[in-house]
């Protein structure tokens, strides 16, 4: 777009705005006024005026253009507070508007900022955050959806089967597993839109006949390859499926058979640096840790975690990787916290 000396002139909703290459470069180029110094940006100025137009309001525009120059936040008080951030948001800058005006994130001094008041319908099964700063929250068959703004979409309702867990696909997709209901003979997991609530898509489980199966679908993730895993429960076993999320058909299923208790798994996550998916079974009977290798169907790790102690059984409530994923933090029913590592052997208390 020329040298960084170069004026930049914007006609917006027909306000004349000036500014300099420089002062847009001072964003990620995924903005949308970052994209405009890339050689392949496609919106154009006029013949006449060499301007840009864009159809939004001036006001706002002038304000997230002077924290661009200045990094300051200045809101004059007829400007509400959702239209500038509809404003960041529209212009890829939302960061920055955050930025200005809440300071750098610092877990040391979180407070609440604002809250959605209400009665749930149900106890809260799961809580996820979308990609852009929303969140989805299931309650018992309702999965109500919110954006970044805390404006509630319209809900997800399955008709009183009961959402076990939820996950994003991205910001417009998400991914709920469910209770199979055993007198419609449906359940499993489905893709709903987060704006609409409506169904795109319902994964199947097939049987060894090729032959469609109802099943309970529980904790859900997602690895890099477009894959969904899912524990589940079916007719005949239980186990980890593997499906592709864009055609919705299974590609591989883990099999627990032998016991090991993978369907009623209470947290699964796919570990990148190791090529493996991360199992925790709590329950007072099997509470497990495994790190199960898909491709030649083994357990790399298998730590039991349940232990006696004075005739009470501990068992393992939640558990995550941390430390680049070579150990698992893990808390038991006793409200212990502890470390699994996977170079060491046994349970490390703090």
């Amino acid at each position: 777009m020329g040298t960084q000396t170069d004026k930049v002139r914007f006609n917006v909703r027909g306000k004349i705005f000036e500014t300099t290459v420089t002062t847009l470069a001072s964003v990620s180029r995924n903005s949308m006024f970052g994209a405009m110094l890339d050689d392949e940006w496609n919106l154009q100025p006029t013949e006449v005026n060499k301007e840009y137009f864009i159809d939004r309001n001036p006001d706002c525009f002038s304000v997230l253009l002077d924290l661009l120059g200045t990094g300051e936040l200045y809101v004059p008080p007829h400007i509400p507070d959702k239209l500038l951030y509809r404003g960041g948001h529209y212009y890829g800058i939302l960061d920055h508007v955050r930025r200005a005006k809440w300071g750098s994130f610092d877990g040391n001094r979180l407070s609440l900022a604002c809250r959605v008041c209400g009665q749930p319908p149900g106890n809260c099964s799961a809580i996820r955050a979308s990609p852009d700063g929303g969140c989805a929250i299931a309650h018992g068959s309702i999965v109500r959806v919110y954006d970044w703004m805390l404006e509630e979409h319209p809900p997800l309702n399955l008709d009183y089967q009961v959402v076990n867990d939820i996950g994003w696909i991205d910001s417009d997709n998400i991914v709920m597993s469910v209770c199979q209901n055993l007198s419609k003979g449906v359940g499993g997991m489905g893709l709903f839109s987060s704006s609409t609530g409506k169904l795109r898509q319902r994964f199947q489980l097939n049987d060894e006949k090729d032959e469609v199966q109802g099943f309970t679908a529980g904790a859900l993730c997602f690895n890099s390859d477009s894959k969904i895993f899912a524990s589940c429960i079916k007719t005949s076993n239980d186990g980890i499926g593997l499906w592709d999320q864009v055609t919705g058909k299974t590609i591989d299923f883990f099999d627990s058979s032998n016991g090991l208790g993978l369907g009623n798994a209470a947290k699964i996550k796919w570990l990148k640096e190791s090529n493996c998916l991360f199992v925790c079974t709590s329950d007072q009977i099997n509470s497990c840790i495994y790190l199960l290798d898909f491709r030649d169907k083994s357990i790399v790790l298998s730590r039991s975690m349940g232990e006696k102690t004075s005739g009470s059984y501990f068992y393992v409530v939640d558990a995550v990787p941390v430390e680049e994923q070579n150990c698992f933090c893990v808390v038991l029913n006793n409200e212990d916290l502890g470390f699994v590592d996977m170079r060491s052997v046994g349970l490390t208390s703090t």
